[in-house]
Order: C-alpha cells, then sequence, then structure tokens
C-alpha cells in the first residue's frame, strides 16, 4: 500500500501556491446554491467566467456536467486557452 498522505504539508503547499482564494470562493459558490435549494446531484458548479481568468462568484455561476466543466482547449504550457 502507498504511503500515508500529509495532509499538513498539502495544505502549506497550497498556501505558497496561492490556492486558497480560488478554492474558498468555489466553495461559496457551491454554498450559495446549497443554500437556495438547488439540487446539484451529478453536476458542478461552474464560474461562467474562469477564476483562472479573472473571473469571481460576482460573474456568475452556473451548473454543468463534470465532463463539460472540467475539459477546456489547453495552450502548449497546460493553461486554459
Amino acid at each position: 500500500m502507498a504511503t500515508k498522505r500529509n495532509y499538513t504539508k498539502e495544505y502549506e503547499t497550497q498556501q505558497q501556491r496561492g490556492e486558497l482564494p480560488d478554492r474558498m470562493e468555489r466553495q461559496r459558490a457551491r454554498r450559495a446554491l446549497d443554500a437556495k435549494g438547488v439540487s446539484r446531484a451529478g453536476k458542478d458548479v461552474a464560474h461562467v467566467k474562469a477564476l483562472s481568468k479573472g473571473g469571481s462568484n460576482a460573474d456568475g455561476v452556473k451548473l454543468e456536467s463534470p465532463s463539460k466543466n472540467r475539459s477546456f482547449k489547453r495552450k502548449s504550457d497546460g493553461s486554459m486557452k
């Protein structure tokens, strides 16, 4: 079996990369839909303008299938087009 994951180290790495603000923005979007009573079963909460492109919850969110939300055209460096 593989070694156990070091969650503390993973969290510190996220902090160093600056991933926390976007992660919190995604979490707020999911919780807002849950508060409205929207069923998210089998769907992803997608931002209309991607967070990596400067979007936010204010730009709007929508429900999408996971396959559509997680597949984008990529540049040669792996970032979104």
